[in-house]
């Protein structure tokens, strides 16, 4: 069970505006807000080297936090500056070995900053680029994916919670069917990580990439990289500098044997100590615990905006998370700018960023309302009668 009172009083941006914004980015609670200032306080005092040097061991507990968030092993683990960053060089080192006819199988609700990568490498290669069609709960039909393997399929990347809306995904079971045929697996994890529990061996991927700045609730500009070991080992980063790699001759480098080999030298070191804090914090209320409320909650106010008179909850999948998209009697823009004006944060899904998803729909863009543990049921009475 979530605390709530020990939530909030823990979350100080509740003070201020009633947050449903959280699939954008999630108030940050104290304890993330006390490391990040900390540290930049201490950078400040003596220096940003030298305050690294001295936070060694929280700069280390984020591999170790990161590591237990996924079940996987440290060494398997980079922390990069956003999961864009960190799926790109997932992407982008896998894609170095494909060819004219080889295939990248996906999802009808990819987003867009994969998707538009896929076209690039698609274009450079000759590699095709194919959506694996939804079943009818709009949800990605697992048989069809199995049809759809032979010998030129190379990559299955998918979005585990897409960004515009409720859908979760049946993750685990597509990568039952990567591994059956030793297809490399990327997971797009950005809204999973934070709002549900995630285990890599049980969900059968390679690779997965997240944000922190989610329903992880870390600072902006704080993400990870997972590749499993087997593959790590032999997946070369699409760029490299000498963090990722060590000048060892004139002409020679060798590249770190662990995760470091996605990563660069430069980072935000207060940023990524929020990070480990963030996740510790998230697994300290613990995954099932968060996953339980946040799905009720989505339930809960889906079931509200439902009989409002001119609304449409556009959510589709068997099983739906936090996050509530919906069209209205308004714009979406104007809605969301009417709400503001009442403190109330949502967000607007456009077109444009899930496009084969959205076209398929007739949908130009939605509403999205994304709830995590620290909302209440009178917030959600606030938005309903607000959106009333």
């Amino acid at each position: 069970m979530i605390d709530l009172n020990r939530a909030r009083a823990e979350t100080p941006g509740v003070n201020h505006v009633t947050h449903f914004n959280n699939a954008g980015a999630a108030l940050i609670p104290q304890p993330v807000l006390d490391a990040v200032t900390g540290h930049l306080n201490l950078e400040a005092r003596i220096g940003g080297y030298e305050a690294e040097a001295r936070a060694a061991d929280a700069v280390g507990r984020t591999y170790d936090a990161v590591a237990a968030l996924l079940n996987c092993r440290r060494e398997e683990v980079a922390i990069v500056e956003n999961a864009t960053v960190g799926w790109d060089m997932a992407f982008y080192g896998l894609a170095q070995t494909f060819a004219a006819g080889d295939r990248i199988l996906t999802s009808m609700a990819e987003y867009s900053s994969n998707y538009i990568p896929f076209l690039q490498v698609a274009g450079r290669t000759g590699a095709v680029v194919e959506a694996v069609p939804n079943d009818g709960h709009g949800q990605l039909d697992v048989d069809a994916l199995a049809g759809m393997i032979d010998g030129r399929v190379k990559l299955i990347a998918i979005t585990h919670i897409p960004t515009n809306g409720g859908l979760v995904n049946p993750a685990a079971a597509v990568g039952r069917i990567a591994r059956r045929h030793g297809i490399p697996y990327l997971l797009d994890a950005c809204q999973t990580a934070g709002q549900m529990p995630i285990d890599v061996d049980e969900l059968g991927c390679d690779m997965l990439s997240a944000t922190g700045r989610k329903f992880l609730r870390a600072p902006r500009g704080t993400g990870f990289l997972y590749v499993r070991k087997t593959l790590l080992e032999r997946l070369e980063p699409p760029v490299l500098d000498n963090h990722a790699a060590t000048w060892v001759a004139p002409g020679r480098y060798e590249i770190h044997a662990d995760g470091r080999r996605f990563e660069n030298w430069e980072s935000n070191v207060a940023a990524k100590i929020g990070l480990g804090v963030a996740v510790d914090y998230a697994l300290g209320w613990g995954l099932d615990a968060i996953w339980d409320r946040v799905r009720n909650l989505g339930d809960l106010l889906r079931s509200r905006i439902a009989p409002l008179p001119g609304y449409t909850v556009r959510d589709l999948g068997e099983v739906r998370c936090g996050i509530v998209t919906f069209t209205g009697p308004r714009p979406p823009a104007e809605i969301k700018a009417l709400l503001a004006e009442q403190g109330i944060n949502v967000s607007v899904t456009k077109a444009a960023s899930t496009l084969l998803d959205m076209n398929a729909r007739g949908l130009t863009e939605m509403v999205r309302a994304s709830v995590h543990y620290y909302n209440t049921e009178d917030e959600i009475d606030r938005l309903v009668e607000a959106l009333t």
